[in-house]
C-alpha cells in the first residue's frame, strides 16, 4: 500500500498493477485542472431504490453482457461514431429500477483507441438516457491515420526500454513488441505505440511498464506502470473463521464459497503462483510472524472480507462481477515492503515488510489491493496524473470501507491507511484520510501541480474528500482514534455517513467515471450520482458539493454559508464564437463597502467541446485585467467550471465587474451559462 500500480487489461484501457506504496517513477504529462470535467451523464433526479444498485448473479451479467454485444453496432451508430470506428462490451452493472450501465471501449480500423471508452445509460424501457465519454473528439476525417507512421517500432522500444531503465528494470527488450494504437487520451487523437517492458522496479516490485510513442514524431507521449501495489490465528485481526476446503485427508485455503480465492506461497520468491497452502488440520498460523501460515490466514481473511462486502454491499459478487475470485500469494520476494495487485495474473500478492516481520497483509490492505481489481474492470482510471490519483483513492476508501464493514475487535475501522503493518517503523499510519498531510507527502487539497505527484501522494485530496463527505469537517473521536479534518475554505462540512458516501463512490466509479476522468470530472459524476439517488436539493447533494469545495475543487451551493459573503451572480447565457472576439457578461456590484477582497472568489461555468482554445479573463470596475486562464494545447478536455481567486485588493468594490471569455481557435463552440462573485 505504498505507492500502488497496476496491469492493463487485454481491452487497452489504460490502467496500472497497483501497490500499496510509491515506488518507481510516475508518468506523463501534466495534469488537467479542477475545471476541466468529462462529459457526464444526464442528472435524472431518480430517488434511492431506483438508482442503487441491483446485485446481479454472474449468468444474470452473463446475459446484459451478451445483450450489449449483440446490439453494439446499433449502439455505435446512435451514438453518431464514424464508419471506422467500432465498440468493444467491456463491462456492465444495472440499477434496482432497471436502468444499465454499459462501459464500452473503442476500435478505428481495428487499432485499440486509448482514452477512448465511453458509459452508456440505458432505462429498462431500452432508451439511452445519458453516455460519459472519457474524450468527445469525434474520429473523423482522419484520412490515411493508419499509414501515417514515419518510426519504426524499434525506435518506439528503444524509448520503452529507456523509460523502464529510469524505474529500475534490467530488461534489453520489450516483453510485448510495439502494437499501434490510436493515442486520444490528451485530447488530439494521435497515431501512437504502445510498448511493455517486464523486469523488477527499484524496490523489487514487478515492472510492466507501458510507454507511448508518437508514431509520426517518436516523442514519447504517455508512460504507465501497469503494477499496482498497495491480513486461523492471523496477526492483525486475532482468531477468525477462514473458508477452506478439504481435500482427501488434507484442507486446502480454498475458499468454496467465494468463488474459488486461494492463497498460495511464494516461500521468498518473486515469479510463479507459489504453493497453495495444505495442512492436515484446519487451523491456521499461530498469531505470528515467523509462522508461514499467519500472513496467509490475514491474506486469506481480508479476500474473504473484501468480496463479502463487494457483494453484500454493492451486490457485485467478485472482482469482475462474474462471480470469479481472484487468488492471493504472501512471502514475495526477502523483505519486501511493499504489497500490490496485478490484473495479468488477477492475484493479490504481499511481501512480508522490514526484516521479514511486518507482512502487509492487514484488512485495509487487501481491501485496498482488491479495489485495485474493481477499477481495472470498471472505470479503468489511467495510473498517472489526476485520474491516477484518483485510482489510488478508490483503493483506500474502500480498503477503509473494508475494515469497517469487517468489524472485527482486533482492527476495529478507522480512517487511517496501514496502520497495522507499521510501514514506518514508529506505529504510525502509511496514510491519513482526515488530514491526508500529516503523512508529509500527500496534500490536502487540489492545486495545479497535483497531476505532476506520486499518485499516492495526488491521492490525498480524494481521500480527504470522502472523509468530510462522510463524517464532517473538524474534530470528532471514531473508534477511539481523534480525528480534525479542516477545510480549504474554512467552511464546515456536515457528513452524511459512510454508508451513503461509499455508495456514492462506487456509483460513480461504475458508472460515471472513465479512463481519464480528473477531479473536476470526479465532481461532476459524483453529483450527478448525488442527485440520482437523493435528489438535487437534498442535503446529501449540498454535502458533496460542500466537501468539494472543501478541498478546493468547485463551488459550495449558493457561494457558501450565510453570513459567510456578499455573491453577485449573472445567468444569462452568452454564446461563445469560434476563434471570434471576445464576448463579456457584466455584473453590478452594489451595497458593498470599501475595496474589493484580496481573495475575491470567481466561479465560473462555460460549456465548451475543446477547453484549451480558452482564455478567460476577469476585469475589474477599473478597466484592469486579471487573467483566469491561458489556452493550451495540452488542455484537451471540454467545460470550465472551476473556482479562481484573484487579488483584486485595488479595485473599489461597487461597479461593473465583467467576466470576458474569448475563444481564439477554430472548430470548437460553447457558451457562457453563469458566473459569480464572492466578497
Amino acid at each position: 500500500m505504498r505507492p500502488t500500480h497496476r496491469r492493463a487489461t487485454a481491452t487497452g484501457a489504460l490502467v496500472a498493477a497497483a501497490a500499496l506504496l510509491a515506488v518507481g517513477v510516475q508518468a506523463g504529462t501534466a495534469s488537467a485542472s479542477p475545471e476541466n470535467t468529462a462529459a457526464s451523464a444526464a442528472v435524472t433526479g431518480k430517488s434511492a431504490p431506483g438508482a442503487a444498485p441491483a446485485a446481479l448473479s454472474p449468468s444474470e451479467r452473463a446475459e446484459l453482457l451478451r445483450q450489449a454485444n449483440a446490439t453494439k453496432a446499433d449502439t455505435a451508430r446512435s451514438l453518431g461514431l464514424g464508419a471506422h470506428e467500432q465498440l468493444q462490451v467491456h463491462d456492465v452493472t444495472k440499477d434496482r429500477d432497471g436502468t444499465t450501465h454499459t462501459r464500452y471501449e473503442r476500435t478505428y480500423d481495428g487499432l485499440p483507441v486509448l482514452g477512448g471508452d465511453l458509459v452508456v445509460d440505458t432505462s429498462k424501457a431500452g432508451a439511452t438516457e445519458g453516455v460519459t465519454k472519457a474524450s468527445r473528439v469525434e474520429l473523423k476525417n482522419l484520412k490515411n491515420f493508419i499509414t501515417d507512421a514515419a518510426v519504426a517500432p524499434a525506435a518506439a522500444e528503444k524509448s520503452a526500454l529507456k523509460a523502464a531503465a529510469a524505474q529500475g528494470s534490467a530488461k534489453t527488450s520489450a516483453d510485448r513488441a510495439p502494437r499501434k494504437v490510436m493515442w486520444l487520451a490528451q485530447g488530439k487523437p494521435t497515431l501512437a505505440y504502445e510498448t511493455v517492458v517486464g523486469g523488477f522496479q527499484d524496490d523489487g516490485t514487478p515492472s510492466e511498464l507501458h510507454v507511448i510513442t508518437d508514431a509520426t514524431t517518436g516523442k514519447k507521449l504517455f508512460e504507465r506502470q501497469a503494477v499496482e501495489t498497495g491480513v486461523g490465528n492471523t496477526e492483525y485481526s486475532g482468531k477468525v473463521t477462514l473458508g477452506t476446503t478439504k481435500s482427501g485427508s488434507n484442507y486446502t485455503l480454498t475458499d468454496g464459497g467465494r468463488g474459488g480465492h486461494q492463497t498460495f506461497n511464494l516461500n521468498h520468491g518473486s515469479s510463479g503462483k507459489g504453493t497453495l497452502y495444505t495442512n492436515t488440520t484446519d487451523t491456521w498460523g499461530n498469531g505470528l510472524a515467523s509462522n508461514s501460515e499467519t500472513a496467509a490466514a490475514d491474506a486469506h481473511y481480508g479476500a474473504a472480507e473484501t468480496w463479502d462486502f463487494y457483494k453484500n454491499v454493492f451486490g457485485r459478487t467478485g472482482i469482475a462481477g462474474n462471480g470469479v475470485a481472484a487468488y492471493s500469494r504472501v512471502h514475495y520476494g526477502n523483505a519486501y515492503v511493499n504489497a500490490f495487485w496485478d490484473d495479468s495474473c488477477f492475484c493479490m500478492t504481499y511481501g512480508d515488510g522490514a526484516g521479514n516481520a511486518d507482512p502487509l497483509t492487514a484488512i485495509d490492505v487487501a481491501g485496498h489491493e482488491m479495489s485495485h481489481g474493481v477499477t481495472a474492470a470498471t472505470a479503468g482510471l489511467n495510473y498517472s496524473g489526476e485520474s491516477g490519483g484518483l485510482n489510488e483513492a478508490t483503493s483506500d476508501i474502500f480498503g477503509t470501507s473494508v475494515e469497517f464493514y469487517a468489524n472485527n475487535t482486533s482492527d476495529p475501522g478507522d480512517y487511517l491507511i496501514g496502520e497495522k503493518i507499521d510501514i514506518n517503523g514508529d506505529g504510525s499510519p502509511l496514510r491519513y484520510m482526515d488530514k491526508p498531510s500529516k503523512d508529509g507527502a500527500s496534500k490536502d487539497a487540489w492545486s495545479s501541480s497535483l497531476g505532476g505527484l506520486d499518485v499516492h501522494y495526488s491521492s490525498g485530496p480524494a481521500n480527504h474528500f470522502f472523509y468530510l463527505l462522510s463524517e464532517g469537517s473538524g474534530k470528532k473521536t471514531i473508534n477511539g482514534v481523534n480525528y480534525d479534518s479542516p477545510t480549504s475554505d474554512g467552511l464546515p462540512v456536515t457528513g452524511i455517513g459512510r454508508d451513503k458516501a461509499q455508495l456514492i463512490w462506487y456509483k460513480a466509479l461504475t458508472e460515471k467515471f472513465t479512463s481519464t476522468t480528473n477531479y473536476a470530472a470526479a465532481r461532476t459524476g459524483t453529483l450527478a450520482v448525488a442527485s440520482e439517488l437523493y435528489g438535487a436539493t437534498s442535503a446529501e447533494y449540498k454535502s458533496v458539493a460542500d466537501a468539494w469545495a472543501a478541498i478546493n475543487v468547485g463551488a459550495r451551493p449558493g457561494g457558501g454559508d450565510p453570513g459567510t459573503g456578499t455573491v453577485f451572480q449573472s445567468t444569462t447565457k452568452v454564446a461563445i464564437p469560434d476563434g471570434g472576439s471576445a464576448v463579456n457578461s457584466p455584473i453590478a456590484v452594489t451595497g458593498v463597502t470599501g475595496k474589493a477582497p484580496a481573495a475575491l472568489k470567481v466561479d465560473v461555468n462555460i460549456s465548451h467541446t475543446w477547453r484549451g482554445d480558452l482564455v478567460i479573463d476577469l476585469v475589474g470596475p477599473s478597466g484592469k485585467t486579471y487573467r483566469l486562464k491561458n489556452s493550451s494545447s495540452s488542455d484537451s478536455a471540454d467545460d470550465v467550471v472551476a473556482s479562481y481567486t484573484v487579488n483584486a485588493s485595488t479595485e473599489t468594490a461597487n461597479g461593473t465587474w465583467k467576466l470576458k471569455v474569448q475563444d481564439v481557435a477554430k472548430q470548437d463552440t460553447g457558451s457562457l451559462n453563469s458566473w459569480k462573485l464572492t466578497f
